[in-house]
């Protein structure tokens, strides 16, 4: 092997430095200090993600940390509706300042900047996944302890983005109890899996309704299956949540910040005493 002269170009050889991947992962805003991201998936739409993302950050805002939601939902955002946000998000020659909710949650979301909720977004998937990009890049979040990101369903290009382009350092899953559900979550697992992000959490929304008379636990979709998929993906922290009127008339009503249940105090400490990757 020849000596190396450091220029690729006129090398033919297959070193570690020509191999190595060059890293995509995009810096946030210069006016922007986050220390943790956690981002909250589901193989599939209509499991609740948002929801889930929702009860997280404020349970998050409870401990007393600096918290805000990126919304990578483009073309179905709903995390405005859920925090009761009708303020526009407004920006500078410095960039753009995400809306805070009621209790000091930041959140930006596409439905922040259009000038009508209803407006559908017609874009293709380039571009949604450049919009996602930035609202890492171009939205100054100050300083937060947690970045949660509502990510959009399924495992395609928006996903990817993400995972490419933001240092995201575990996310959670959101399933239903219906076997076509669970087998979609585990395509997820997979991909974080491949991604090599971990999964801090499993959550299963609509899980069971409890009886107004006698209080039993009343599995509507079926038996669970959180807490099989948890062992043979060795993730350490499950929860299910259920079927409860007051939690959607909550999001419905724009209010999710007044929630009370204690589904989901054992993941947001795990949350919080995760170590990021930079110091992991």
């Amino acid at each position: 092997m020849s000596e190396c002269t450091h220029d690729c170009s006129t090398c033919g050889e297959s070193c570690s430095s020509r191999t190595k991947p060059e890293s995509l992962l995009e810096k946030p805003h210069e006016m922007s200090h986050i220390h943790k991201v956690v981002g909250v998936c589901s193989g599939k739409g209509g499991v609740g993600k948002s929801m889930v993302t929702a009860l997280l950050a404020v349970l998050a805002r409870r401990q007393g940390l600096k918290v805000g939601i990126l919304d990578a939902d483009i073309t179905g955002p709903s995390i405005p509706k859920a925090f009761g946000l009708t303020q526009k998000a407004a920006g500078s020659e410095n960039g753009i300042f995400p809306v805070r909710t009621t209790t000091g949650i930041d959140v930006m979301s596409l439905n922040l900047l259009l000038e009508n909720d209803t407006d559908p977004v017609v874009w293709r998937g380039p571009v949604i996944a450049g919009a996602v990009k930035q609202f890492w890049t171009d939205v100054i979040w100050d300083e937060k302890d947690i970045l949660f990101i509502d990510m959009p369903p399924g495992t395609g290009d928006v996903m990817l983005t993400v995972f490419q382009s933001i240092p995201v350092d575990a996310v959670v899953l959101v399933t239903t109890p219906q076997e076509l559900v669970s087998m979609i979550v585990e395509k997820a697992l997979k991909m974080t899996g491949m991604m090599n992000i971990p999964t801090i959490g499993l959550v299963e929304n609509m899980s069971y309704a409890l009886c107004p008379d006698c209080n039993r636990k009343i599995e509507v979709f079926g038996e669970s299956r959180v807490e099989e998929l948890a062992r043979a993906y060795g993730i350490a922290n499950t929860a299910r949540l259920p079927i409860d009127s007051k939690l959607t008339s909550g999001v419905d009503h724009g209010m999710i910040e007044l929630f009370t249940g204690d589904w989901l105090d054992g993941l947001i400490d795990a949350i919080v005493d995760l170590k990021p990757k930079a110091q992991a």
